[in-house]
């Protein structure tokens, strides 16, 4: 019998406290989902990227629900990012320390 260990010191991320963190990490965009253009920029080599704003949030965010306003269209990196993954956790120490 196998019992899974919870790290319980860390608070589960739920859509309720979700801060929309990874929405501050780089987005490649490598495959075509239908994100609208004013919402693309392009790299230093000419890659798509999803714009990033000057306060350093994806230009997508709803700033005040942190909401993605393209979710139907959001890029593939966004759809297989996973609330509550290592990378996520990682993240949100990051913007919120």
């Amino acid at each position: 019998m196998t019992i899974e260990i919870k790290n319980i010191t860390e608070p589960e991320v739920t859509c309720a406290n979700c801060q929309a963190c990874c929405c501050r990490l780089e987005v490649m965009i490598i495959t075509d989902t239908g994100v609208p253009k004013e919402h693309i920029a392009y790299d230093e080599w000419g890659g798509e990227t999803m714009k990033r704003l000057d306060d350093g949030w994806c230009s997508a965010v709803d700033r005040e629900t942190l909401v993605c306003t393209i979710y139907e269209n959001r890029p593939w990196i966004c759809r297989e990012f996973e609330m509550g993954s290592f990378e996520c956790v990682d993240q949100r120490k990051e913007v919120m320390g």
